[in-house]
């Protein structure tokens, strides 16, 4: 079953942890001292903010997965209306390890699509060197606005492998 995903970046992580949790009447499942995280039932819900972003506000939507095979169906379904796939595979983020994919609408909006694997106790694991993700990472901290010649590290247009999820 598909849980929706939204993570938002905020100023003062201590005052929306306060906010959220009147709002949706339930404690965060996961703190850490830039990450907070809502896994909520009613709605279905993967609602995480942080402080390791640009501008406080939306930095991406997606879908959590039960299951590989949830995660291959949405790979799929992303692949045949022909939208640019960043397939990042197992990955660490949001101190989660994971399997991942992303794909960006028509109006510039980041969704990844993942399967979580497991907790781990860090935002994410330093990239190994050589690989993709340590010559990606961009000090823009403006995911719509990746520095020049360097690729994307977490989502199609994220900027920081540190500041995805």
């Amino acid at each position: 079953m598909k849980r929706f995903h939204v993570h938002m970046h905020v100023s003062d992580l201590d005052q929306s942890i306060a906010f959220y949790s009147k709002l949706f009447a339930a404690q965060p499942a996961r703190v850490e001292n830039d990450y907070a995280k809502w896994m909520l039932e009613d709605p279905r819900v993967n609602f995480a903010i942080s402080t390791r972003g640009g501008k406080p506000g939306l930095d991406h939507l997606g879908f959590q997965v039960d299951d590989a095979d949830e995660l291959a169906e949405l790979k799929g379904r992303a692949q045949s209306a022909d939208m640019a796939l960043l397939d990042e595979g197992a990955t660490t983020c949001c101190y989660a390890r994971s399997e991942k994919h992303w794909v960006t609408d028509p109006q510039g909006v980041a969704w990844e699509h993942f399967h979580t694997l497991g907790s781990i106790p860090l935002f994410n694991e330093a990239p190994a060197v050589g690989s993709a993700h340590a010559a990606a990472c961009c000090p823009t901290g403006n995911p719509s606005e990746p520095e020049p010649g360097k690729a994307a590290c977490c989502g199609p247009k994220s900027t920081d492998a540190a500041k995805c999820c």
